[in-house]
């Protein structure tokens, strides 16, 4: 007799999420009948065009910028890429970011010999030592809106505020990846120079993105060829792709407000039960009594465990979650935001994190409550005694 798989309770959304039906739906039109380079000259490519122009005068009015300050891309790796490699190449000079930046920010940076200024140990970064750590020829700043590994949301319009102070030439960046299914990005648009996206973090398709270039802002094409985006950032356009981001994006923004309140109770049930297990840390402790963590990131770390049986046993009773940032191998690293806070490697290493979105419900928090303290009970049952704390 076949024992059938367990039921998928998916809580891997700040990795990937569902795409939603009414994108599917914009997608597969697209692909039926639009058939036009939108760089052609005749009626087929102008439909083309079209599409690609509509969807940036909606993206820019979903995120607070003008039409001409939207440069589609192909996803959040790319935004941030160009942002580091793209501002260093035309201004020249030593970036800086935070020690918990997306590694597409944090290796962009150390790549060029950037700066990379530590956090506290809630994740927050300090806006004083951060502009403290920089000077009057650095060209670009990265602060990300809401942290990937733990979710902590840091102060940009603080950073932002201080850095014209400081060093007013400076460009601010920041990678809203993990920030656009739930916070009102305009303010980050204000605050900073660029701003990066990613559809499929809101429901929308892979490999689609864009960057949020304000006007004024001087940055090197890395990609040469076509001249597409303004000359920067050439390559045929992804229509469909775009399409669907828009109406991935207008979708999220329309639900934010009632849908982010229910999330941030299911997160906060979840952290809750998570906190009375043997051994467990809630990394962005104290970021989240202070309000300032994203409603959908609940990452706990056990000390002494490894997360890769963690994730594997949780796997086997049909539970979808992560831990460390995957290497090119598949392999899990101890994901190094918990490191920056100062989280011991031995508990790190034991890191998962629960990411939720717009289909979790009650039930998939309390399956995770139900099945989890078994299976660290299983792992710890060698371990004469664990601890408890709250980072």
């Amino acid at each position: 007799m076949t024992v059938p798989a367990p039921a998928t309770v998916y809580l891997d959304h700040a990795a990937t999420t569902p795409v939603r039906p009414e994108v599917v739906d914009a997608v597969a039109e697209v692909m039926r009948t639009v058939t036009g380079n939108p760089t052609g000259g005749h009626h087929v490519a102008r439909r083309a065009r079209d599409l690609v122009e509509d969807a940036r005068d909606r993206v820019a009015a979903a995120l607070g910028a003008a039409p001409a300050e939207i440069v589609f891309c192909s996803g959040g790796t790319e935004a941030d890429d160009l942002a580091v490699h793209g501002v260093v190449a035309a201004r020249g000079g030593r970036p800086a970011c935070t020690a918990v930046e997306h590694p597409a920010v944090l290796e962009a940076v150390e790549a060029v010999g950037g700066v990379v200024v530590p956090v506290e140990p809630s994740g927050l970064v300090d806006p004083e030592r951060l502009v403290g750590a920089i000077d009057a020829d650095t060209p670009l700043v990265s602060v990300m809106a809401v942290n990937n590994e733990v979710g902590v949301v840091q102060p940009v319009a603080e950073v932002a505020r201080l850095l014209a102070e400081a060093a007013p030439g400076a460009i601010l960046h920041s990678d809203a990846v993990q920030a656009a299914a739930w916070l009102d990005l305009a303010p980050v648009v204000e605050a900073a120079h660029l701003v990066s996206i990613s559809a499929h973090k809101f429901g929308g398709p892979q490999g689609i993105g864009a960057l949020v270039v304000r006007e004024g802002v001087e940055i090197a094409a890395r990609h040469l060829g076509g001249g597409q985006e303004r000359g920067r950032r050439s390559g045929t356009h992804d229509v469909a792709g775009i399409v669907g981001m828009v109406v991935a994006l207008e979708a999220a923004v329309a639900e934010r407000r009632s849908l982010a309140p229910g999330i941030a109770a299911l997160r906060d049930r979840l952290l809750d039960g998570l906190a009375v297990l043997p051994g467990a840390t809630l990394p962005g402790g104290s970021a989240r009594s202070e309000g300032r963590l994203a409603p959908h990131v609940a990452t706990v770390a056990f000390d002494g465990l490894a997360g890769e049986e963690l994730l594997y046993l949780l796997d086997r009773e049909g539970i979808a979650a992560s831990g460390g940032s995957s290497c090119s191998s598949g392999a899990l690293q101890v994901p190094h935001t918990l490191e920056a806070m100062g989280i011991p490697r031995s508990t790190a290493a034991g890191a998962v994190r629960f990411s939720l979105g717009r289909t979790t419900t009650a039930a998939d928090v309390d399956h995770v409550l139900t099945v989890l303290p078994g299976i660290v009970d299983h792992l710890t049952a060698a371990v004469p005694s664990v601890s408890r704390r709250s980072a």
